[in-house]
């Protein structure tokens, strides 16, 4: 398979995964996506529920980067990736859950992060170079990356911790103790942070001398491992359900979405998405999908968000062609927080199933968007993101009980001292990363 700018329709402009990868950002300021839908229906009719999510994974990148990667070099990424998988709960005959929080961290970034892990450090090792990811984190995608990048020879990450939040990783894994991670605590709130980033990557000789890439869903390398989680997820239904499939999950900026389009169209049997609605993805009158940047034609638009992305771009590229399809295939809802309140204890007390907020936030839209899936005598699917202990407070606020948090995510979550306290000033993140890198 090869990628494009979502911006371009000109062929000769087609990039392999490699390049799609580590320079993970196009020149016309747009986003990569694939250049053409490959037809996995062989691989997916083939899986079953004995078929593990490693094996699938291995399975699912030869078939699709087969020009870059060997069935050998394939399971072995997959194999590095993912010691840990989904898993696919039932709640009852037409409703499931696909809990994507059996990671290290508990966090569904696991996925797509240890994934890009492996593809980069095999990438690089090829191509004898180095590369450093940039990221700006709270604490939850810092913990994946550290967790993710630990021992990857060819690979280092300068974190940028917003104050208070520096945690997930060891004094082992630090630049100045022979390891290959950075942290860095900048004294600002998120956006300053994602600012300094975004000042950072617009200093071509910069990104060129340190091989700086990122690993947030900017990067496609981080969108296509959760094309592999639906996937695992039909392998798993299709022995007990025969009407229609729908898959319901939080927005959020619309990554898991976008994977889950691009698994429609590798050939994955379903029937639509719901969703909430966000300030990209609306309803329009007739209830129908509409996304709001549509009115303004991709390639008159700003550069793509390299610090805080939008898989929006994605969705639109994906329905340019036929608008039409997108309102058959996409539905969102008006989700408030009583919505969530509601569903969160519903499942408590029907299920005994203790939903984070954005889980019961997909469930909220599930169930205003029934007529759908009733319609055709289907099956729900939830996407569950993140472990629900990491949202104690506001499970306990609406379920009066909180799950507790296990031995192995107290240790990831335990707050750790940063090498550096910086302002949120691009010259002092320049001076630290150039001390530390060089």
């Amino acid at each position: 398979m090869r990628f494009i700018s979502s911006r371009s329709n000109n062929p000769e402009q087609q990039v392999p995964f490699s390049e799609a990868v580590l320079r993970c950002f196009p020149s016309d300021g747009g986003l990569y996506v694939p250049a053409y839908a490959e037809d996995l229906s062989p691989w997916i009719n083939y899986m079953t529920d004995e078929t593990s999510f490693t094996s699938m994974a291995g399975s699912l990148t030869q078939a699709l980067i087969k020009e870059e990667f060997s069935p050998i070099i394939s399971e072995a990424i997959a194999t590095s990736a993912f010691p840990f998988s989904p898993k696919l709960r039932r709640l009852d005959d037409s409703l499931y859950v696909l809990e994507l929080f059996h990671g290290p961290t508990g966090c569904y970034k696991d996925f797509g992060i240890s994934y890009l892990a492996a593809c980069m450090d095999h990438m690089l090792l090829m191509q004898g170079k180095k590369a450093t990811v940039l990221a700006v984190t709270n604490g939850e995608t810092g913990a994946c990356i550290a967790n993710a990048f630990r021992g990857r020879k060819n690979l280092k990450a300068v974190l940028f911790f917003t104050q208070g939040a520096p945690r997930g990783f060891t004094e082992s894994d630090l630049v100045q103790n022979g390891g290959n991670i950075l942290p860095v605590e900048v004294e600002s709130d998120t956006e300053s942070a994602f600012q300094m980033v975004r000042q950072i990557y617009a200093q071509p000789e910069l990104v060129e001398k340190y091989g700086l890439t990122l690993a947030n869903t900017v990067n496609i390398g981080r969108v296509l491992p959760l094309v592999f989680c639906y996937i695992y997820a039909f392998s798993r239904l299709k022995a007990h359900t025969v009407g229609s499939i729908y898959y319901s999950g939080f927005a959020g900026n619309l990554g898991n979405l976008a994977a889950g389009l691009y698994a429609w169209k590798f050939s994955l049997p379903l029937n639509g998405f719901i969703t909430n609605t966000t300030a990209d993805l609306i309803l329009d009158q007739m209830d129908k999908c509409k996304v709001m940047d549509a009115v303004i034609p991709l390639r008159k638009r700003g550069i793509a968000d390299v610090a805080k992305p939008s898989n929006v771009e994605r969705i639109e590229e994906i329905f340019q062609a036929s608008p039409a399809v997108m309102k058959g295939l996409v539905f969102p809802a008006n989700v408030y927080e009583e919505d969530q309140e509601r569903a969160c204890k519903d499942a408590f007390m029907k299920y005994g199933y203790l939903m984070d907020p954005e889980t019961a936030s997909s469930w909220a839209a599930a169930r205003k968007r029934s007529d759908l899936v009733d319609e055709y005598d289907g099956t729900t699917v939830l996407i569950a993101r993140n472990d629900p202990s990491l949202s104690q407070h506001e499970i306990r606020h609406w379920c009066g009980e909180a799950p507790e948090m296990s031995d192995k995510l107290l240790n990831v979550y335990q707050p750790c001292d940063a090498v550096r306290k910086i302002a949120p000033d691009v010259d002092a993140a320049v001076s630290v990363m150039r001390e530390f890198l060089d």
